[in-house]
């Protein structure tokens, strides 16, 4: 008993959703504490940190020549080993304040992602100042944010789509049965816009401009009236600032190519998937995760085109992290590496 309580007062397992987009950080007891951009800003000159999160983020487009904006994770994996690692600490400390003990960390990582590409999230972890480090698949910890019971005998179909990977699976009586993760999701559908807009207004765009395209007037499915966006860009013809107004019926044909590689995708995974399960993927249809999932009229057009009835999650931006905050409770029984909930009966 004396144990169990000074674990709680000197140490917190905490879980990360550590997204190519979004940083989540969940800490046990309190819920997810931060929620802060992928990116950091590098002072060239010293290889110091200058910025991290959101103020890192504001730099971005606008930053000196000796400071370095970067995104250290990209399409799902570490792309900045040494910038993520700080990156982690950073959030880490954040979250957790100066503990006594170490805490031990849960960190979300897709599940296409190779050995070596999970070896290198470990010890990032483990060097920013973990005790132990444990992974899970983001299907599992985006079917536990969402409420399913992923113990059930039963298969449930989760498409998470964050910022640089789509993650599709089936999961059942704890583990993923089927599943496919592509690099196409968030910041392909930027680059979508990005495309459209040069390419039918001679005009060039930046990413966070494109975001907020996106994010204010991105749609895959027509509103029963057109919005409409003033966007600023520089003129390839002219070399000057233009000012051209989207709507977002122009972004049913940005984002056409993007979509359609998830809905392969999502063919594929039920191709693979076991007939039985196939039946209770029918019956209890597909859930969306991720910030990908907002996107205006994806959940319908996915059931038009699929022809399985979609729902969007409560929540879906937090459905990782919360999932990971709930997967903390089984740390004990397992060691550090991959979880594997499908080997942990569920508590009664």
């Amino acid at each position: 008993m004396f144990q169990k309580k000074a674990k709680q007062m000197f140490s917190k397992d905490i879980g990360i959703d550590l997204g190519t987009a979004t940083v989540l950080v969940y800490v046990d007891g309190k819920g997810i504490v931060l929620n802060e951009p992928s990116v950091v800003a590098v002072d060239k000159n010293t290889d110091c940190i200058a910025k991290i999160g959101k103020d890192a983020q504001l730099m971005l487009g606008r930053n000196p020549g000796n400071i370095e904006v970067v995104r250290p994770l990209r399409d799902g994996v570490i792309n900045r080993y040494d910038v993520t690692e700080r990156m982690i600490q950073y959030f880490i400390r954040r979250a957790c304040g100066s503990t006594v003990i170490p805490p031990r960390v849960v960190i979300c990582i897709p599940t296409g992602i190779s050995d070596v590409e999970q070896r290198a999230v470990m010890d990032a972890g483990t060097n920013a100042g973990a005790r132990k480090t444990y992974l899970v698949a983001e299907p599992v910890a985006a079917a536990v944010g969402a409420g399913v019971d992923i113990y059930s005998p039963t298969g449930h179909m989760i498409v998470d789509i964050g910022g640089g990977t789509t993650d599709v699976a089936v999961v059942s009586l704890g583990g993923i049965v089927v599943s496919k993760s592509i690099k196409i999701a968030g910041d392909k559908f930027d680059e979508a816009i990005m495309r459209y807009v040069r390419r039918k207004y001679n005009v060039a765009i930046g990413e966070r401009t494109a975001e907020q395209i996106k994010i204010r007037i991105g749609a895959v499915y027509e509103h029963g009236e057109a919005k409409t966006m003033e966007v600023k860009g520089r003129c390839l013809v002219q070399g000057l600032p233009k000012v051209v107004e989207l709507s977002s019926k122009e972004m049913l044909e940005a984002m056409m190519e993007p979509i359609t590689a998830i809905f392969d995708t999502i063919c594929s995974v039920i191709e693979k998937t076991p007939p039985e399960l196939v039946g209770d993927i029918l019956k209890n249809g597909i859930i969306l995760t991720g910030g990908g999932s907002l996107l205006y009229g994806l959940d319908r057009l996915m059931a038009d085109v699929i022809e399985i009835k979609t729902r969007v999650a409560k929540d879906p931006i937090k459905c990782v992290a919360m999932g990971t905050g709930q997967i903390l409770q089984y740390l004990d029984r397992m060691p550090d590496g991959v979880v594997d909930l499908s080997r942990i009966r569920r508590s009664m």
